[in-house]
């Protein structure tokens, strides 16, 4: 199938969603690195030298406990106080700025002329939402319609965050979309029976796709799914 015609038949297929669910991190604000940065400072501090990139594809983008679960495997001697640290470390960082994705306020400015409700949900805090949505200008559009793993207690692979956000918009599943960027999200949105499209600038995104996502690579095409 040609790429075109493979674009229009998953355009077709995703078609007048009732809600847009976007991930935080890498989907509204370019935040990854800058995350991934203070991992792998942290992490060397700790006898564990990985690269930013290394800490992004080796030890993905879950619970916090996790991903120093995961560093300890590796060789990691992490002590007990941890994860009060990484967090005022990764805070710190991101309130010197991150900036948004490139097009994704054309992509909100979009939603709205539609009438489609949008939302956010992360395994972010909403501490650390605040941080990053409020130095960018788009914590207004957004402040009503946030949803923390913190707050409700499960965190990506499990579908109940994606569930929770849909309940609490009054929307089924099914007429969902969820804007993800890694392999915990996109598992996530398939659990909840919602599809799923994947940013995927730097990558072709086989994984991404293999979950059953449909991928994209700029934010200008994504407009063209909704």
């Amino acid at each position: 199938m040609n790429s075109v015609l493979l674009i229009e038949t998953k355009a077709a297929y995703l078609a007048s969603p009732k809600l847009v669910i976007f991930d935080c991190d890498g989907v509204i604000v370019d935040s990854v690195m800058a995350h991934c940065e203070v991992l792998a400072l942290s992490f060397a501090k700790y006898v564990l030298n990985l690269t930013p990139e290394q800490c992004r594809d080796e030890l993905g983008s879950g619970k916090m406990t996790s991903i120093g679960n995961a560093a300890t495997r590796l060789g990691a001697q992490l002590p007990h106080y941890w994860i009060d640290e990484i967090y005022s470390q990764i805070y710190t960082r991101l309130e010197q700025g991150v900036p948004l994705i490139e097009g994704v306020v054309a992509v909100l400015d979009h939603l709205d002329s539609l009438g489609i409700p949008y939302c956010v949900a992360s395994n972010g805090s909403e501490e650390k939402m605040a941080i990053m949505l409020e130095g960018n200008g788009v914590f207004n559009r957004l402040e009503d319609a946030i949803f923390s793993a913190h707050t409700i207690g499960s965190w990506k692979p499990d579908p109940k965050l994606f569930q929770h956000a849909a309940d609490t918009m009054r929307v089924s599943p099914k007429d969902c979309i969820v804007i993800e960027d890694s392999i915990t999200g996109v598992i996530a949105a398939k659990r909840a029976q919602m599809a799923c499209l994947a940013y995927t600038p730097e990558s072709d995104g086989k994984k991404l796709s293999e979950q059953g996502a449909v991928v994209f690579r700029s934010m200008k095409d994504l407009p063209g799914f909704l």
